[in-house]
């Protein structure tokens, strides 16, 4: 098993039984495609889907991520999709609704894939750090819409009302130096709102977000990728550091702080 390169920033959900929207996955800015054989794709579907996702990722995504979210554990698809991602040359599976460290761990070593496991439940939010420790486990994704039912939000409840378990899956996913991914948003002409959450979600400590709808990629890419001004400090901050504690434009720096820049320089 081999975990993947730098963490994705854009990580876009298509259905794995749409041929149209696969083909035009392929021409956008998305880091990550992740092909849905669970909620997006009709009971009836499903085998189709699931040939068509090994399809799909045999065909390649011209340097994109792909990944495969196969069924919930307990779901009749299961073991098929398992198996079938297993015989692939999918990047990564995803595991929906993870709320128990083994069911983590027997994926991926079934599959032989790194797994992104989703956290969309109270137990999930709980478990996260010793799902986070499993081997083959690589990154937490935030179930948010699943998280707002399961902790009974109203719909206009703010997203401030998720922080607790946000933080807490970013917290689990760092204690184990593992990826952290934002959940998506749903109002899809809402720009400005979209922009809004994505940069929330960096400043939350997410490597990216996921998303639901092509328009979303490049915003979302711009989100979690370094502004003009963060590029400039961190070149500045590295080639003026001597090394130990020291000023730098009115702050101080050390080590640390070095090391933060080379991260920043790396994104790009």
């Amino acid at each position: 098993m081999t975990t993947p390169r730098l963490a994705p920033r854009s990580l876009l959900f298509l259905p794995a039984s749409n041929p149209r929207a696969i083909a035009k996955a392929r021409t956008l800015a998305a880091d990550a495609v992740l092909l849905d054989l669970e909620d997006a794709v009709a009971n009836d579907a499903k085998a189709a889907a699931r040939e068509a996702a090994v399809t799909s990722v045999g065909e390649g995504f011209a340097g994109k991520l792909a990944a495969i979210r196969v069924n919930m554990v307990d779901r009749a698809e299961h073991a098929a999709d398992v198996a079938a991602v297993a015989d692939s040359t999918a990047d990564l599976i995803v595991l929906p609704k993870v709320e128990r460290a083994q069911d983590a761990a027997s994926v991926a070593r079934t599959s032989g894939k790194p797994l992104l496991a989703m956290i969309e439940t109270p137990r999930g939010v709980l478990a996260a750090a010793e799902i986070a420790a499993q081997s083959g486990v690589v990154g937490l994704i935030a179930g948010t819409n699943d998280l707002r039912a399961a902790l009974r939000l109203p719909p206009t409840a703010p997203r401030e009302c998720l922080s607790h378990a946000l933080q807490a899956i970013v917290l689990a996913a760092r204690a184990h130096d593992a990826w952290a991914f934002d959940g998506v948003f749903n109002r899809l002409t809402d720009a400005d709102g979209f922009a809004t959450e994505a940069r929330a979600g960096r400043d939350l400590g997410f490597d990216g977000k996921t998303l639901i709808h092509p328009s979303q990629v490049d915003p979302c890419n711009t989100a979690f990728g370094p502004t003009a001004g963060e590029i400039e400090e961190a070149q500045a901050l590295i080639a003026a550091f001597t090394g130990g504690a020291e000023r730098f434009r009115d702050r101080m720096i050390e080590g640390m702080h070095v090391d933060q820049a080379r991260a920043v320089l790396a994104r790009v």
